[in-house]
């Protein structure tokens, strides 16, 4: 149960005084961390999806875990906190994708050295709780352990995790640390180590091999480092690893490895530990707290934390009375803030492959320019996340460009997903040359151009001697042929793909993208040949059925295609969903399908997933939906509501949008980012943001003058602080649950009649007025279509 801290009142006036010195108006801001619940879809979830003793994209990521030490079958799936479960092993400090490990756990009674498992909660450390006692709020944790009668409290900075227990009167109370097993995403431990330095301070490594680094970067792996902090010195310590118990040990080495620190407790004595985080050495570990947290209490640490969150989630502040659509909204935007943590220490030093460490420049002041990141796979990314740092948290975006910057520097191509230097390839489409080229449209440009150009160009043309790890293993034929031929083959190569409709369509859209960094360039020929490519999916394009269908070798189309079957030929997905697959040219599909059957036919898909919760229905799994018309659990659908604004038939883009975000989200455990599906490190949440405020963009920003379309806004009012300081107010004028369509608009008392506006023009900041009605204006928005983007020769 999400209940509200006693520190909620002190937030909130320190959030309003940092406001004060930025905001251009005098709002009187709410406390917006009310509306954050990160139980929220934490049934089934990912790894790194529930860690709210965080700060926003903090490398200390603290959060209990249910069944971290069990791991996952293939490296991705669901794993760490599930709320269906009824016991919990232990306080895990790195949550990242293919990252995790090291475990803090008190208890009291008999000495256990290992988690235990779900069913028999009495064989290990781990205790009953229930979430009756149990609070979760952005930047702190609390639950009672039931077996132990222990409160266990987190809390973070940066890079530093805070723990506090309060223990009973006991003779047997103990502090378990735990370095040496598998946590979540970790895969194998490869080594481990961990010492007392002294009676109070203790320090340790480990070392692991996840499932995506063995595919990926099968020579890598994976070291993370803490240094800690005890407030009480134990009375003894004893050490154990795979082989059992040894007493009176202070250090131990091996798999399993771990310390057990015994303490006599009076009734509600407190215990607090610090633990310093780092990815590339004990010093830094020790310089990160020392640096971050020396001189900082429990209490103290809590409240930076959360006033952090109340800064960075207030720069989206909402006016409206319906508080399950503000839940959803700030979840959402929460979620979008929590992932894709730092991998670099507070001195500019970040983990490289080969056991190296990197040096980030600094400024003036001895600290990093820019971060360098975690994160999973940018895919579908650019209709969401991407948007979101554009509109309000540059910074943000700018980290994410450097990294991949700085990796490319160091490896010699992008990587579709990194973790501490290594291809962790999410998909193996990589995006991220789409992601910088569109960073380059909206002016993120402080950093080496040419380079940057260098790296984008190579990763969408060059094939020959390409890493695994850096994703695109079948763009030979796609250069060659203008399509990437379907094998039966489960991989990508250079003769061809499973996956080779979606990997054509994508592939389309990333060349398009980069042909518009190119003329802005001036590079012209570069441009033409990009260009050239971006027409691939016309290749695919079957005429009769109007549907993208995969083609063989030959170049004729597959036999036995059933446009509802997934996974051939379509990553992900299948012929129904990937068809609308066209975001960079949604004026050219829209004449090969003619405008009545487009518009008829995806308003048809819409009411049929309307059943399903425009998923997969009640399926708790990942992949629930990828048989469906629509599946907006996934990434390949995340624009296509967005479509009818390119059809003469907005208001249809305002429904559909608008149900979306009412069915398919939900504020419970099980329902909340649809039923068990993959928020994705931010991304369906970052959605449900922009949705909620009515703006996106279906070419992910990459045109050379971006362009913003609009849907139907779901809040009264929306204040939003522009990421260049400006200040943007979008309000609704009789908005309801019902009245969900455009009447009319205004820009600052400007009537507007486009559905669609220029970004630098909404950037410039100022007021976006709509008027709602329950039944369409059937006229608004069709005179005027969002442009072309440059003319597709």
């Amino acid at each position: 149960m999400k209940k509200l801290s006693s520190y909620y009142l002190f937030i909130f006036l320190l959030a309003s005084l940092v406001a004060c010195g930025t905001e251009k108006d005098s709002l009187q801001k709410e406390n917006v961390l009310q509306y954050v619940d990160p139980s929220i879809g934490t049934a089934h979830s990912r790894w790194f999806f529930y860690t709210p003793a965080a700060m926003p994209y903090g490398m200390a990521k603290l959060a209990p875990a249910t069944d971290a030490h069990e791991g996952n079958p293939s490296g991705w799936e669901a794993v760490g906190y599930d709320p269906r479960h009824e016991s919990i092993e232990g306080f895990v400090h790195f949550h990242e994708w293919q990252i995790g490990g090291f475990t803090m756990m008190p208890t009291t009674g008999a000495l256990k050295t290992i988690p235990g498992d779900l069913e028999h909660p009495d064989d290990g450390y781990r205790s009953r709780f229930s979430h009756d006692r149990e609070t979760a709020e952005p930047g702190y944790y609390q639950v009672y352990l039931d077996d132990y009668g222990i409160n266990a409290e987190l809390t973070a900075t940066k890079r530093v995790g805070f723990h506090r227990y309060t223990f009973p009167q006991s003779d047997s109370s103990r502090i378990i640390i735990d370095i040496g097993n598998e946590q979540g995403e970790s895969g194998d431990v490869k080594k481990a180590h961990i010492r007392m330095v002294d009676e109070t301070h203790f320090e340790g490594s480990v070392t692991t091999y996840p499932k995506y680094v063995a595919h990926f970067d099968p020579e890598g792996e994976i070291s993370m480092y803490v240094y800690g902090e005890l407030s009480k010195a134990p009375s003894s310590v004893g050490a154990f690893h795979a082989d059992g118990v040894l007493e009176n040990i202070n250090k131990i080495d091996g798999l399993g490895a771990g310390l057990y620190l015994d303490y006599q407790t009076a009734e509600d004595e407190v215990i607090e530990a610090k633990v310093g985080l780092s990815y590339t050495s004990l010093e830094n570990a020790r310089n990160n707290l020392l640096v971050e947290a020396s001189d900082l209490s429990f209490d103290q640490a809590k409240k930076q934390a959360q006033a952090k969150w109340q800064e960075e989630l207030s720069k989206l502040y909402i006016e409206d009375d319906n508080v399950a659509n503000k839940t959803k909204f700030y979840t959402g935007l929460y979620h979008a803030l929590l992932g894709r943590g730092i991998a670099n220490d507070v001195n500019g030093q970040y983990p490289q492959y080969g056991r190296k460490t990197g040096q980030l420049p600094l400024d003036a002041q001895g600290n990093p320019t820019a971060n360098f990141m975690n994160t999973d796979a940018i895919w579908g990314a650019f209709w969401n996340i991407t948007q979101l740092w554009a509109l309000s948290y540059p910074e943000k975006y700018n980290d994410y460009i450097h990294s991949h910057l700085e990796f490319y520097k160091h490896r010699g191509w992008f990587a579709d997903g990194m973790a501490n230097g290594h291809y962790v390839s999410g998909v193996g489409t990589n995006f991220v040359g789409l992601a910088l080229a569109a960073g380059y449209q909206i002016g993120l440009r402080d950093y080496d151009v040419d380079l940057a150009y260098e790296a984008i160009k190579a990763n969408e043309l060059d094939w020959q001697d390409r890493f695994v790890g850096s994703g695109k293993m079948d763009l030979k034929p796609f250069i060659e042929q203008g399509y990437i031929p379907y094998h039966d083959k489960n991989e990508s190569n250079s003769a061809g793909s499973n996956f080779s409709a979606s990997h054509t369509l994508e592939y389309s859209f990333s060349t398009h993208a980069v042909a518009q960094m190119a003329k802005s360039l001036g590079k012209e020929e570069d441009y033409k040949e990009l260009m050239s490519y971006s027409k691939g999916w016309e290749n695919l394009f079957e005429p009769e059925d109007k549907l993208i269908r995969p083609k063989d070798h030959d170049g004729e189309f597959i036999d036995n295609f059933d446009p509802y079957q997934p996974w051939r030929g379509f990553q992900e997905g299948n012929a129904l969903q990937y068809s609308f697959y066209v975001p960079h040219d949604p004026v050219g599909l829209i004449a090969k399908i003619g405008e009545k059957e487009f518009n008829t036919r995806l308003n048809t898909i819409f009411d049929t997933a309307q059943k399903t919760a425009f998923g997969g229905g009640k399926e708790i799994d990942a992949f629930a939906g990828v048989k469906s018309v629509y599946n907006h659990g996934n990434q390949p659908s995340l624009h296509i509501s967005w479509l009818f604004n390119f059809s003469g038939k907005p208001y249809l883009t305002q429904k559909w949008t608008r149900a979306i975000l009412d069915e398919f989200y939900g504020v419970e455990r099980i329902h909340g980012y649809g039923y068990g599906q993959d928020e994705d490190q931010g991304q369906l949440g970052s959605w449900y943001v922009m949705a909620a405020l009515g703006l996106l963009d279906v070419k992910g920003l990459t045109d050379m003058r971006p362009v913003i379309q609009f849907s139907s806004p779901q809040f009264d009012k929306a204040h939003i602080r522009l990421g260049n300081g400006n200040q943007l107010l979008i309000e609704t004028i009789n908005n309801s649950e019902k009245a969900v369509y455009i009447q009319s608009a205004t820009w600052n008392g400007n009537s507007l009649d486009n559905c669609w506006m220029y970004r630098d023009e909404l950037m410039q900041g100022g007021t976006l007025s709509f008027t709602m009605g329950e039944e369409p204006n059937t006229e608004w928005g069709v005179v005027n279509r969002p442009p072309e983007s440059t003319e597709i020769e």
